[in-house]
């Protein structure tokens, strides 16, 4: 048993390790490509992106004030919904409809579309019998690209506000978007995807495959582009399984080694951007310094999941039935309580919604922590690009107190953080808080919130808490056990994707707007620093208090007593 567990915590501390060693340079290659300097790449790319700025008439060499920059994001994600929209309404007349997948719903159709646009990927359906072929490349690939191109955008624009000085311009969101799409995502994508492939996970367009049992049962077996949309799924932080069983599924996730890399992809962007930060500020403990609160964050979380599980249940002990074996429930035998714990801990982290185990299984503690990584703001490396940008709000916060304590104006890379600026950033969180409590409360109250449960109390809430949080985060990622392909869920569970994306969006850029226009201040003697450990406790510290403030009367009456009640012998 012990040999196990130590085998769990190798793996755990290897992945780290490699992380570790791949956010350098993928960093550095991020910031080449947005730096627009030369890369091993660019004599494939740059024709490709030349005829693109030709064909949609696109100046490279102009760059956009925030206000243009925003507006011009959300008109263009507004209509990327639409489109997709009408894709998913649509499917009944679909080519390449294996599935004999009917049109969708309009409810069911508006949460799907703004879940992939949003970076959400949230899915109140089962991807094999509800979606063709056609909209799973035309319409849920494509938007996996784009949605992630966005994030990155708006965190390199971010980042270009707090690097530059005395400026009015962050850039031009088409560049920044394509260059995303073409140097960074399209190509590790199709690299993963043919090791993907060549571990098991199919890619074709084939008729599903009818076949018989060994007990003599017929058994349809879905086929599919799975590998392709895998590949962008993990990269791009989306999380959109083909199939309804997400990265359980044999076909998406087959092998030991496919989870761990899967892992691995989830984050290597996410970690990557923070040495991509440290190369645009010139000065690289910068972007450590966000790595190591973000990595201190995620090694309690995986630590505390990988616990919970491998503890158990207790009541299962007082029935006779032993629990030395940890909670094996809703996992894969394939993949263990490590590998499990670790890919739970990275996608609520990663603002990813894959799964490979079913979070409503899990003990009350081990799904209450990856509910909190969410709640946290999708923070801990987050999505590609947005948790960033999530992280810097947190950085300014942090320093705005640091600065009310020693009794100077804050200062966050030499440039001056004033009232306007701090109001934003509460603005941000609040937004967030906002969605999160509130769609739970309309969950909590009403006929149509309540009936989408599956279990009754403490649990019934998680359930309910677990899904305004995860669409409010983009997350995506689900309890498993609330039925949410209902007119009231789907609308109020969209209108969460939206307020989590585009309403924390708005309030960034106008802090970006702010910054870029202001002189670096010299360092002094009363310069709170930035880069040493101090800061690391003090922005880990501002995260966890502001999470627990805010989530812990929530939390409480969830999975909190929901843990006293287990032990007490109770279960829901």
């Amino acid at each position: 048993m012990s040999e196990m567990i130590w085998i769990g915590i190798a793996q755990i501390v290897v992945f780290v390790l490699i992380l570790l060693a791949l956010t350098k340079p993928m960093g550095a290659y991020i910031a080449r490509v947005f730096k627009r300097e030369k890369t091993l790449l660019d004599p494939v790319l740059k024709p490709i992106e030349s005829w693109i700025y030709s064909v949609c008439g696109i100046d490279p060499e102009s760059e956009m004030k925030w206000t243009t920059y925003t507006s011009t994001l959300l008109i263009f994600s507004m209509i990327s919904i639409l489109i997709l929209y009408f894709i998913l309404r649509l499917q009944s007349i679909h080519p390449w409809n294996a599935a004999h997948a009917p049109s969708m719903s309009p409810f069911l159709a508006f949460n799907t579309a703004v879940s992939f646009v949003t970076n959400t990927n949230w899915q109140a359906y089962a991807g094999e019998n509800a979606a063709t072929y056609f909209t799973q490349m035309a319409g849920l690939t494509w938007q996996n690209f784009i949605s992630a191109g966005v994030g990155l955008a708006i965190a390199i624009a971010f980042i270009r506000a707090l690097t530059r000085e005395s400026m009015e311009e962050i850039g031009n969101f088409w560049v920044d978007l394509i260059r995303g799409c073409l140097w960074v995502l399209l190509p590790m994508s199709i690299v993963f995807a043919l090791i993907l492939m060549s571990q098991g996970v199919i890619q074709n367009l084939s008729s599903y495959v009818h076949a018989a049992t060994v007990e003599g049962a017929r058994q349809i077996i879905p086929q599919g582009p799975v590998a392709s949309q895998e590949a962008i799924k993990m990269l791009g932080t989306n999380g959109g399984g083909f199939f309804g069983a997400n990265s359980a599924h044999p076909y998406e996730n087959p092998t030991p080694l496919t989870n761990f890399l899967q892992v691995l992809a989830l984050l290597i962007i996410p970690a990557g951007l923070t040495y991509t930060f440290g190369r645009f500020a010139r000065n690289q403990r910068q972007g450590w310094a966000l790595f190591s609160a973000m990595l201190i964050l995620f090694l309690v979380g995986v630590s505390c999941i990988y616990w919970a599980e491998q503890s158990g249940n207790p009541i299962m002990s007082r029935i006779g039935v032993s629990h030395a074996l940890g909670n094996m429930e809703g996992k894969e035998v394939r993949f263990g309580i490590s590998g499990s714990a670790l890919f739970a801990t990275a996608t609520t982290d990663a603002s990813c919604g894959a799964v490979n185990s079913m979070l409503d299984s899990y003990t009350p503690l081990g799904g209450g922590i990856a509910m909190l990584n969410i709640a946290l703001g999708e923070i801990i490396f987050g999505g590609a690009g947005s948790g960033l940008l999530g992280m810097l709000v947190f950085a300014i916060l942090a320093v705005f107190i640091a600065g009310l304590m020693v009794g100077r104006t804050p200062e966050y890379l030499g440039k001056k953080i004033e009232g306007k600026e701090m109001k934003m950033a509460m603005l941000a969180i609040l937004v967030l808080v906002a969605s999160i409590l509130g769609f739970s409360a309309a969950a909590s109250v009403t006929h149509s919130g309540l009936s989408g449960r599956l279990n009754m109390g403490p649990h019934g809430l998680t359930e309910m808490l677990y899904a305004a949080t995860s669409a409010t985060g983009n997350n995506g990622s689900a309890f498993a056990g609330l039925s949410v392909n209902t007119p009231f869920y789907n609308t109020v569970l969209g209108l969460a994707m939206l307020t989590g994306r585009f309403l924390f969006i708005v309030p960034v850029m106008a802090i970006a707007g702010s910054l870029v226009k202001k002189k670096r201040v010299p360092q002094s003697s009363g310069t709170f620093p930035t880069t040493g450990g101090l800061f690391v406790g003090l922005l880990v510290g501002v995260i966890l208090i502001v999470g627990a403030l805010t989530f812990f009367p929530a939390f409480a009456l969830g999975p909190v007593v929901e843990h006293l009640l287990m032990h007490a012998g109770k279960l829901f």
